[in-house]
């Protein structure tokens, strides 16, 4: 899913309210959850800011209000409870941890979720098709890739006989990408010498 797209879920997000409501548009405010700095990520909520105006969004319309952990994923509860006690419009939780805690701060407010890692298995929703309370998102999960992406490896350095991976051990995502390699042996084309992959 393109940054437009993205942006269309979460402005239809945040114009639901307001049309069920028949009310005149008021300004929204939109939380931002992240477990980063904000100097290391404050191009995502400049981005967002520059897509909403690419849907007629204006300042006066939206204000962001962004939440940064500076680092410490711990202090994402209390962040979430203070855009819950605002009762922004919408949040936005750009990594899985931001969107785990609020999910577990609010059953209310709809969370637009940013991840890597499949939300089904992260406990975010109950299924893709349908995923149902208050989640959506978008996911860049790629593990169904994982094997393809060996693959090409192998083909643009065919006598590698080892590849290392370096990943977070912690990471869902990185737990199960660890299993495809693991399984996925590294041949030089033929089927006598199939070799298995040392991690």
């Amino acid at each position: 899913m393109r940054r437009r797209e993205f942006i269309s879920l979460l402005a239809s997000t945040v114009a639901c309210p307001l049309e069920a409501s028949g009310q005149q548009p008021a300004k929204q405010v939109i939380g931002f959850l992240r477990p980063t700095r904000a100097e290391e990520s404050g191009h995502l909520v400049a981005a967002l800011r520059q897509g909403l105006r690419e849907m007629d969004y204006s300042t006066s319309q939206v204000v962001i209000e962004p939440r940064w952990g500076d680092g410490q994923e711990n202090q994402l509860p209390k962040l979430a409870a203070e855009l819950v006690a605002l009762n922004v419009t919408a949040i936005v939780a750009a990594s899985t941890v931001s969107a785990v805690t609020a999910k577990a701060a609010t059953s209310n407010i709809p969370i637009v979720f940013v991840i890597g890692e499949d939300p089904q298995r992260a406990g975010l929703v109950t299924s893709l098709n349908r995923p149902g309370g208050n989640m959506t998102g978008v996911s860049f999960y790629d593990i169904p890739i994982t094997g393809k992406r060996l693959a090409l490896l192998r083909e643009l350095v065919p006598n590698a006989e080892t590849i290392a991976v370096l990943q977070d051990p912690n990471s869902i995502t990185g737990q199960a990408e660890a299993r495809v390699f693991e399984h996925r042996p590294i041949c030089c084309g033929c089927a006598a010498c199939w070799r298995r992959s040392i991690f």
